[in-house]
């Protein structure tokens, strides 16, 4: 069982949990973290941690706010994420919830990357001068 900050307790198989080797920036010791829906057909998520039930981040494809989103990573990231497929990834940015929720702004500079096959998971940070922490998701 795993404490949450939106879901209350919920039932967490050990294949879920991603590994983040050096924790996310700013939260170092945090290693372990599960993916779980904000709500159904939503397309947010929550990046729940999976040792502090009060550390959670909500989530989303950039994919669907940015289409024309793009980057290289670097060949290092490649290689300790173990990324073989392009396929094999999937990419998610932090957003700063707002009330209104109009508001609020996805981190384009820091996306997340998972290997969905071994579950290794980083929070890159790109050096890409069209990139901020605070993009408006509502365009």
């Amino acid at each position: 069982m795993l404490n949450t900050k939106y879901h209350g307790e919920v039932e967490v198989d050990d294949s879920q949990i991603l590994k983040f080797a050096a924790g996310i920036p700013g939260f170092a010791s945090e290693k372990e973290f599960v993916i779980l829906p904000l709500e159904e057909g939503s397309p947010f998520l929550i990046l729940q941690s999976a040792t502090t039930a009060e550390l959670a981040f909500v989530v989303t494809s950039p994919f669907l706010f940015f289409k024309d989103y793009e980057f290289d990573l670097d060949q290092n990231i490649v290689e300790a994420l173990k990324i073989e497929d392009v396929n094999q990834i999937q990419i998610m940015v932090i957003l700063t919830v707002q009330d209104p929720f109009e508001q609020s702004t996805a981190n384009l500079q820091g996306p997340i990357i998972v290997n969905e096959q071994t579950k290794q998971a980083k929070q890159v940070i790109l050096n890409h001068p069209s990139y901020k922490t605070k993009h408006s998701i509502v365009q």
